[in-house]
């Protein structure tokens, strides 16, 4: 996401398309064999963003990426159905069910981190090890009130929002990429990250109506699995927050840090990125 990145990690496998029982039609790439690893994609991106991982990874393991539904290439089906984090979990397990190669190392970044969340905790059968990378999602601290992101990353959130409807997309990017990385970042990416966040964008004010829900002390200890959480050195307070409580209250994790890398870290760093991805997972084997 920066413009040093290497534009031909968005030079993407051949892409396939899973019809599930539900009906719903799931865009996906595939590559390698053995353990099999699956990535979840986060605001503004789609399979495509997971394609340093998949280039890299797929010497040693099955990797598996997918557009969730509304996200590029959407078609009726994929934007006509509900667009939330919970439809997002079902429709991902039902996927990982009908490949019919669980359970899966899943890994997950920012929202999509947080569906990743969820989907070990609801169907942890799916789950053999989860990866969280800067993941989504307000805090829930026992004693506190209700969990809500901050005044003014909602305000932020709400204007990015307003001026994506109002067609003044790229505005409305740079104000959502630069509030969840650092200050800049948006005008230093890559034209193929851009591309990718404009072919996303109608899916940003949709997530902004469906707020994820909060980490809690109580949730957190339902995910029994192996869990690698994973943040990056300068990546916004609220992540690191997220990590710094997810590791002390799920009941097998453990913590690393990008050094020099912003929420964008395997774009960014994908080499530091992949070789965490590969350590934990041969260590799950």
């Amino acid at each position: 996401m920066n413009a040093r990145t290497n534009p031909s990690i968005f030079a993407s496998p051949e892409l396939y398309f899973a019809t599930l029982l539900s009906g719903m039609r799931v865009p996906y790439v595939a590559s390698g064999a053995g353990e099999p690893v699956f990535f979840v994609h986060g605001s503004l991106c789609d399979y495509r963003y997971w394609n340093s991982q998949i280039n890299v990874l797929s010497k040693q393991f099955f990797c598996v990426s997918t557009s969730l539904s509304h996200y590029w290439p959407a078609d009726d089906a994929r934007t006509h159905s509900e667009f939330s984090w919970q439809a997002h979990v079902d429709e991902l397990a039902e996927f990982i069910t009908a490949m019919n190669v669980g359970p899966v190392h899943l890994v997950g970044h920012s929202r999509g981190g947080a569906v990743a969340f969820q989907l070990a905790r609801q169907h942890p059968h799916l789950v053999k090890s989860l990866v969280l990378a800067d993941p989504g999602g307000p805090l829930q601290i026992d004693g506190m009130p209700e969990a809500v992101l901050p005044a003014a990353t909602l305000a932020v959130r709400a204007k990015a929002a307003e001026l994506i409807e109002q067609g003044d997309v790229e505005a409305g990017l740079e104000m959502f990429v630069d509030s969840v990385s650092m200050p800049g970042i948006w005008r230093k990416s890559s034209n193929n990250f851009r591309t990718m966040a404009i072919d996303n964008a109608a899916t940003l004010p949709k997530q902004f109506r469906d707020p994820l829900p909060a980490y809690s002390r109580v949730a957190a200890g339902e995910v029994t699995c192996r869990t690698l959480l994973i943040n990056g050195e300068k990546s916004p307070r609220m992540y690191r927050d997220n990590i710094d409580k997810l590791v002390e209250w799920m009941p097998h994790a453990e913590q690393q840090t990008i050094a020099g890398a912003s929420h964008g870290m395997n774009v960014t760093n994908p080499a530091a990125f992949n070789r965490l991805i590969q350590a934990f997972v041969e260590n799950q084997q």
